[in-house]
Parts: C-alpha cells; structure tokens; sequence
C-alpha cells in the first residue's frame, strides 16, 4: 500500500509499504477514505518529538471502511464506516472506565520510555513515534485499529467523510477547550491560536454559550476564518495583546484563556519570545511557552486557563506567582476523544456545526509530502489539509 513515512526533519515521503494485517483478536483493519494532516504532525515534520524512526507511518486523523474483524470484535463488522480516534484505549483499565481514555495504562507498549520524560505514560497514539508506541498512522490506505472494539464510532447514513473526518482529533480537542473552560452566560474566551484546533475552540466556545470570543493569530486567513464565526480578531503582529484585552473587558481579563498553540510559537516582538527561539536554537530549551505566559497574564483573577497545545518538555519562566497569587485554574489534557464522540457526533447530525468549514485543501497521499510543507509555511492560505487515499 502507499503511505507517507517519517525519514528525518522536513522529510516526508510517498513510498509502498506492507498492508497492515490483523495482530490481536479485537482488531480492525479499514481502507482508508479520509485522512488529515493535523498541527500536531508539524512537530514531528520539524523534528521537535523524539524517538522517531525512519520508515514511521505519519498521521492520526484516520477515517475509512472495515475490510477485516478480528475474531474477538463483535462491535464492528466489515463493511461499517468508522471515524478513529487519535487516541488508542483498551477500555478496561482504571482510566478508561472512569473516561479519561487518553491515559489508558494499556495501550502504550513504550511506556517505560516516555515514563522517564514525563513521569508517567498517557494511552498509545496513532502515527506518533516510538515513545507512545509506535504504532502506524493514518496517512496510507489502511490502516490496523488495536482495540477497535472501543474506539473508532460508526458513521450514520447521511454523513460525509469531511462532516465527521475532525472526530478523530480537532473537534473533541476544541470542543474540549471550551468545555475547560466552564463558559457561563455574559462570558468572554479568548483563544490563542487560530488553527485547525483553534477554529473549533471558537465555534465550541460559542456552542456552550460564550457571548464573546477573542482570537489571536497573525495569519490573515486563519484570522477570517474566525471572524466569520462571530470572533474579534486580534493580531499579534500589529498590536499588543495584553492591553487589548485589558481595554476590551474594562480591565479585568478574559474570563478564560485557551492555548491551542503549544510548543512552536511564533516569534513575536516580545523579549520573551525571542529567548524562547535562542534557547531552544542552542539546545537550552525544549519549548517555546511564550503563548503560555502570555495567556495566564491575560486571564481575570480565578479565571481559568485551558491548555490543548502541544508542550513536549520542561517549560521555563512561566508565571507561577500571577497564577498562584490571582487563583487560576489550568485545565489541560491529552483528549479523551471517545468521551466527546457520542455528544459531537449528535451536534454534527443536528446541523449545530458542520467541521468541514475549516478544510482549504484537498489532496492526494502523493500530493502529501509538498503539502506537509504547505501546511507548515501557513503558504496559499492553507489551514487544513484532507487526503483522500
């Protein structure tokens, strides 16, 4: 089969690799149909998450149609269309029966390796190194579901690959963002990041019933997108964040702050972004937090912080003593995408929100590895990349 492989930073390829083929009895093998590139593929495309090899498969936001049931799925049968979560959950273990999928104790065959980095290991991903199982991704033709008995969510009659494709990662982690953020009538949301993730926190963000949502970002298009749905653009380039945000809620900050930035920010005017880009240049630093900072500066007194960016490693100089001494609340999380698919994929059948508003491009996987580059350069005006193998 085709799919796109990892061979190093800036390096992805279109090669044939072996078909995947049934490994444990409550497997699921689909023919893909859909497939994305997502934000945080980036990191892997620009080296940041370790353990890659060469020859991975990338991707984890999958769709498709079962061709072959392991002999102990009887959820599945071949034939139905699937949506798969980027998250892979055994739904037997202490997380998974309380919800909190994306920190299955199962599904990561590698966890002694990342438990050393982080302290503990979260639930298995699709298509995202070897330090969360090395599992194949979705970027191919086919591709293998361990545990698909618990996972991936049939499609209804009706629906387009592009209406539910999102499921598998973007809409549950903006839609999780918000929700974070315990939005009460009269609330103001203001997001960082107007990305794929970013664009679904805002429209989740009005969904749960914000009266006010400020986006940030510097991209025309991205910033477009978000007024169309009814935010206030701000960009970062041309105008000072904080005192924005201050004039704009009399002096007393956003209600709630989501990052849906993460790691890679952009180089802003800011001293501290700067640093950020030297230290981690030189190999001092793992992480450029400026968006971090910045957010927990912008947030009222006990006003919540909600973190979905992408953060790989120990964070330096964030505002601990804002944070403690002005009552906050972080809520962040690796997403537990199957709590949300039942709740999403009713708003999606009831017309309350169509996720394919944010795709700008569709492709072939040849096409992918130009795309992935793209994507990155934020070049003709890409904001979201959906393969059809």
């Amino acid at each position: 089969m085709k799919a796109l492989t990892w061979h190093g930073k800036h390096d992805i390829r279109c090669e044939s690799v072996p078909d995947p083929e049934i490994q444990e009895g409550r497997d699921a093998i689909i023919r893909v149909t859909a497939c994305a590139i997502c934000g945080s593929d980036l990191h892997l495309y620009d080296g940041v998450m370790p353990d890659m090899h060469s020859g991975d498969i990338m991707g984890h936001e999958t769709m498709g149609e079962v061709v072959e049931v392991g002999k102990d799925n009887a959820k599945l049968k071949v034939g139905d269309r699937v949506v798969v979560p980027f998250t892979i959950s055994c739904g037997e273990c202490f997380f998974c029966q309380r919800g909190f999928y994306s920190g299955c104790e199962r599904s990561n065959p590698d966890r002694s390796k990342v438990t050393k980095l982080w302290g503990n290991s979260p639930a298995g991903l699709f298509g995202y190194s070897h330090l969360l199982g090395g599992y194949s991704g979705g970027q191919a033709e086919y591709l293998r579901i361990p545990y698909a008995d618990v996972g991936p969510i049939k499609v209804p009659e009706g629906l387009s690959d592009e209406q539910v494709l999102f499921l598998s990662d973007i809409f549950p982690t903006g839609y999780m963002a918000a929700d974070f953020c315990n939005i009460q009538p009269g609330d103001t949301i203001a997001v960082w990041g107007c990305g794929p993730v970013g664009q679904m926190a805002i429209r989740s963000a009005f969904l749960l019933g914000a009266e006010r949502v400020l986006a940030v970002d510097t991209v025309p298009e991205r910033l477009a997108l978000a007024a169309s749905a009814g935010a206030l653009p701000l960009d970062f380039m041309e105008e000072d964040i904080y005192d924005r945000i201050m004039e704009l809620t009399d002096g007393r900050g956003a209600d709630a702050c989501i990052d849906a930035v993460g790691t890679e920010a952009e180089a802003s005017a800011s001293w501290d972004s700067r640093w950020d880009r030297i230290k981690v240049a030189t190999f001092m630093g793992t992480d450029r937090p400026h968006v971090l900072r910045q957010a927990i500066h912008c947030c009222r007194n006990f006003g919540t912080v909600s973190i979905v960016g992408v953060y790989g490693g120990f964070l330096d100089k964030i505002p601990m003593g804002s944070a403690i001494n002005r009552g906050l609340t972080f809520r962040m999380a690796q997403t537990p995408v199957q709590h949300y698919l039942p709740v999403l994929m009713g708003r999606i059948e009831r017309g309350e929100i169509d996720p394919s508003f944010v795709i700008t491009h569709r492709a072939t996987l040849d096409e992918g590895p130009e795309l992935y580059k793209t994507f990155r350069d934020k070049q003709d005006g890409c904001i979201k990349v959906v393969m059809k193998p």
